[in-house]
């Protein structure tokens, strides 16, 4: 037996949306009363108005007059309210439906890892937020409703048109084979036009997000005309996928138009002649061209319909795309591993680990740890990599762009997880620990620093407690860690400065000191900093770490540097080269070892070997 895909796929997206909208399903009955006493009162006002020509002008009876127009305005009335009240409920119905969704999508982007927002655009995403769940709601509010309206008008008015004359309802219904095959063909080739049309939304919207937030590199190089040339192309191809569209739409919708108004002709002409030969009374006419409305106005709208329904089919899959998508970093169920040096939260009476939500101390291992990203699974960015940081100990990294420095310490808090060995917390597999746990005590300040269009001080209690968020004390001892209050208190309202999105009309390197201040603020047990101080100055760095070797010792901290002064307080440093630890130990070991990091040292003094050795005693 064949089964239509199409229909399969159709029937998948309405079974997926209904519990999004089952909640609001007793406004749904509530509009569907409605619907019932408009649709009744529609098909009962024709009757009147046929009354009308038979009873009083026909055959005279004037008293007649009075009592039909009243009863024709108050349905009237009762018509219009219920359909107002129908429409109203189903908005608000589509409208929940839609909020419970958009918050399902929300919730969704933030379980998903890394890998996923490394491979999908900016745009795309924002498409699915927008646009589409916008095209899911106009289906649930107004094409579900006109769709019901339409088939429930058109058989009842024909079966209306049945019981005032079989031989010209019979004639109308000669050319509804047509509509369908028509309105068909309009469904089958409009489908991948509503895909492709959406992708080149996303694309152009992709396109104009990036150009957004590269404003000012492109005023730099002086390429707005380049990129004002893609802008473009972009445009011009999301111009021609609607019009690839819209000449889909021109090729079906004449024809359907035309037998809308084919459908006045059949019942004029036949109709006419009907009456003029005694075989129907000018009242039934009047009565049967009252219906017409309600079989040409779905003819009529039957190829819109199918566009919007289309429109929420192409929607409905990207969205469940999004929703369906599995993140690569899962939790596991219940822990399990077995605590190697005494620091499980909590310990069962088999001794076997089960992490809760207990105070991470900082130690730290590496045991033999390989890892590549999962795209690219050949090429192996770190490899072998082992080492052991007790808690409250400092670890510095050196390497050179590439070497794997920040997929490293990215292992540490489960941004990726290792393609083979372990990385341990407290002698627990990182697996084990709730992620919830594990990223709010280990703290990451990255490279790419990310100011929120806020305050300052909202910026720096980001990730604060609640009682320490709005504490202005504790946020002012957490820039003066950083080195941020001195240039703080400077600004024209201070703490209460707002910045611009993404920190614009900061410095580079005020930007990194506050995303420092913020990653204290959240009294991490685990402080990483990758390449933090790179854009400070000397003074600056060395205030901020004589600021940092204050703190009461509690703190592992993670130090990813190009210079060397910003590590060489470790207690251990490792040099990375092509993802493989080629030295280890602290600074007066590897200088001593005339290694890869005494070269660097060396060059960064900007002194010869034997200036070096003088230097060093």
């Amino acid at each position: 037996m064949y089964v239509d895909p199409k229909r399969n796929a159709d029937a998948g997206n309405l079974r997926w949306i209904l519990p999004y909208c089952r909640p609001d399903l007793p406004r749904v009955v509530g509009a569907i009363v409605m619907f019932c006493i408009n649709n009744t009162m529609a098909l009962v006002i024709p009757l009147l108005s046929g009354a009308i020509v038979d009873r009083v002008i026909m055959q005279g009876h004037a008293n007649e007059l009075t009592r039909l127009c009243m009863m024709m305005i108050v349905f009237t009335i009762v018509r219009v309210g219920s359909r107002y009240g129908c429409q109203m409920w189903m908005e608000r119905f589509g409208q929940n439906s839609i909020y419970r969704l958009v918050c399902d999508e929300y919730e969704k982007l933030h379980e998903l890892d890394f890998t996923y927002f490394n491979h999908t655009r900016t745009g795309d995403i924002m498409s699915r937020m927008t646009s589409d769940t916008d095209a899911i709601r106009h289906a649930l509010s107004w094409v579900s409703l006109q769709a019901t309206d339409c088939v429930v008008m058109f058989v009842g008015a024909l079966a209306m048109m049945v019981t005032i004359d079989w031989r010209l309802a019979l004639a109308l219904a000669c050319v509804t084979p047509f509509i369908f095959l028509l309105t068909r063909g309009l469904s089958v080739h409009g489908r991948p036009l509503f895909f492709a049309i959406r992708n080149s939304l996303a694309s152009m919207n992709s396109m104009v997000e990036e150009n957004i937030e590269g404003n000012r590199v492109v005023k730099a190089f002086v390429r707005e005309e380049y990129e004002t040339g893609k802008f473009d192309e972009h445009n011009d191809d999301y111009m021609r996928r609607n019009m690839d569209q819209a000449y889909n739409s021109r090729k079906y919708m004449p024809w359907l138009d035309g037998l809308g108004f084919s459908l006045q002709l059949i019942t004029l002409g036949l109709g006419g002649f009907l009456v003029i030969n005694g075989h129907m009374t000018l009242g039934n006419l009047v009565t049967f061209n009252s219906y017409l409305w309600m079989i040409d106005s779905p003819v009529r709208q039957s190829g819109w319909l199918t566009n919007d329904w289309q429109r929420f089919n192409a929607s409905c899959i990207k969205i469940r795309k999004l929703l369906t998508t599995q993140s690569r970093i899962q939790e596991r169920p219940g822990g399990g591993a077995q605590a190697e040096h005494g620091d499980c939260p909590v310990v069962q009476a088999s001794g076997t680990c089960t992490v809760a939500e207990g105070r991470i101390k900082g130690a730290i291992d590496f045991e033999h740890v390989d890892f590549a990203f999962p795209d690219d699974p050949g090429t192996p960015v770190l490899e072998d990599i082992d080492f052991h940081i007790p808690a409250g100990a400092k670890l510095g990294i050196l390497g050179e762009t590439g070497s794997g420095k920040s997929t490293l310490v990215n292992l540490i808090c489960r941004f990726y997880d290792p393609t083979a060995g372990r990385v341990r917390i407290d002698g627990i597999d990182a697996h084990d620990w709730p992620l919830s746990t594990l990223r709010s005590q280990v703290c990451i300040v990255a490279q790419d620093t990310f100011l929120f269009s806020d305050t300052i001080g909202s910026n720096i209690g980001f990730g604060a407690d609640i009682q320490r968020e709005h504490d202005e004390r504790y946020i002012r001892r957490m820039a003066t860690i950083a080195g941020a209050d001195g240039f703080i208190r400077t600004l024209p309202e201070g703490y209460d400065t707002i910045v611009g999105e993404r920190g614009v009309g900061l410095s580079g390197g005020q930007k990194q000191r506050l995303s420092l201040a913020r990653a204290l603020a959240d009294d991490p047990s685990i402080l990483i900093m990758d390449d933090t101080t790179s854009a400070v100055d000397m003074q600056t760095e060395a205030e901020i770490q004589r600021h940092l070797r204050e703190l009461d010792g509690s703190k592992t901290i993670v130090t990813i540097a190009h210079r060397i002064s910003s590590i060489k307080d470790s207690d251990l440093i490792v040099v990375l080269e092509h993802g493989r630890i080629v030295e280890r130990g602290s600074h007066d070991e590897l200088v001593a070892a005339h290694g890869r990091y005494w070269e660097i040292y060396r060059k960064q003094l900007g002194l010869g070997t034997g200036a070096l050795q003088g230097f060093e005693e």
